[in-house]
């Protein structure tokens, strides 16, 4: 276990047992560095995986009767209260009309509602019902449950850095400009 920034050492202990004599050791071992590109590689190659997991175990409790795009709908929607239409087809990958009709089925079954802000009536705002929260956070808690599982024969000081280090890449992914986050816009060709 590393403790430390890496330029510090670290003094390990070993144990060696030679001839039923237990002797103990300290070895000075220095800190490997991490660059940022071996940080943003790792991330590159467990997240997609991860993802994969989740979205697994989420559409094995979702309901029957939803797509995996209508599920993804109802899921950005939850974590994004108010969201437009088109955050909602950029989010899917979708155009504006294909969007919509995703929407009106979810309206259809009453799992989702469409909203027109007073400060702007031009706009189309998108909020769950409580039977769109209900099967999103049953997914979700199923998700979350496979998760434990999975994570629970880990050491507790594994599961612990694990943590502490999803909390700062969500803090510093949080902190960008709000343009960070959205895809750039197409550069017309010349």
């Amino acid at each position: 276990m590393w403790e430390g920034t890496a330029s510090q050492s670290i003094i390990a202990i070993s144990n060696i047992q030679t001839d039923n004599c237990t002797m103990q050791r300290l070895r000075k071992t220095t800190a490997l560095s991490v660059s940022a590109a071996d940080c943003a590689n790792e991330i590159l190659d467990a997240v997609p995986v991860v993802l994969q997991f989740i979205r697994v175990q989420m559409r094995l409790y979702s309901r029957p009767d939803l797509s995996v795009q209508q599920f993804r709908a109802l899921a950005f929607v939850d974590r994004s209260p108010g969201a437009s239409l088109s955050m909602l087809a950029e989010f899917l990958g979708l155009s504006l009309p294909a969007a919509s009709r995703l929407v009106e089925g979810l309206r259809a079954r009453s799992l989702m509602l469409r909203r027109t802000p007073r400060q702007d009536r031009r706009l189309l705002a998108l909020a769950l019902t409580a039977a769109g929260r209900r099967t999103v956070c049953a997914a979700r808690r199923a998700a979350q449950e496979r998760l434990a599982q999975l994570l629970a024969p880990l050491p507790a000081a594994q599961r612990a850095a694990m943590q502490r280090s999803l909390r700062i890449l969500r803090e510093t992914v949080h902190s960008l400009p709000p343009e960070t986050l959205s895809p750039p816009t197409p550069h017309p060709l010349h």
